[in-house]
């Protein structure tokens, strides 16, 4: 019960934290001001990681490294914590898992805004959050807008994002674990 409980604590920290690391990373990419109320909760989430890091590593471009350093970080020492934990001997693979964990995390991420955009779209009343989650999602769902055509007035183009995400989710799961082998039911979840 113990390991559970660290676990699920370790889990939400990083979730949180690494997701703002994420967040940061496409607000940049996308050239977003952090001066909104989305900009401003993922710079306090992630303020104390992330500056210190662009000390150390420059942007490449539009590229926000440091964000994306910060979330492979703290990945790496999730999986770390349990695979020690664990007693697993597979500390080579600790960093191509930690990769993974980023890009699992990166589409819980997508799927989160796609959700939440679309669910706010709804609404006759724009907001300020709902403009920024509605940029953060467009790159992913332009493409499919193209090839979906309207139903009845209703975009699609969401709902296919989730469930082509949610596929890509799992095989990234599947990757995790053929990494790790038996201790892969505990590392696949995180």
């Amino acid at each position: 019960m113990l390991f559970d409980i660290l676990t699920f604590v370790v889990e939400v920290a990083v979730t949180l934290v690494g997701s703002a690391c994420l967040l940061r990373l496409a607000m940049r990419w996308r050239r977003m001001s952090m001066g909104n109320p989305v900009g401003r909760f993922v710079q306090a989430l992630s303020d104390w990681l992330v500056m210190p890091l662009q000390r150390l590593v420059p942007p490449a471009g539009r590229l926000d490294t440091a964000s994306l350093l910060g979330a492979w970080l703290l990945k790496l020492i999730q999986y770390a914590l349990l695979l020690s934990l664990l007693g697993s001997p597979r500390w080579a693979a600790l960093p191509v898992l930690a990769l993974l964990g980023v890009a699992k995390l990166a589409v819980s991420v997508a799927i989160a805004i796609i959700i939440v955009a679309a669910v706010m779209s709804w609404s006759q009343n724009r907001t300020l959050l709902a403009d920024v989650l509605q940029r953060l999602a467009d790159p992913l769902l332009a493409p499919l807008r193209r090839v979906i055509p309207l139903i009845g007035g209703i975009d699609l183009s969401p709902l296919v994002a989730v469930v082509v995400l949610q596929v890509l989710s799992i095989v990234i799961g599947s990757l995790q674990g053929s990494l790790l082998g038996v201790a892969a039911g505990a590392l696949a979840a995180a």
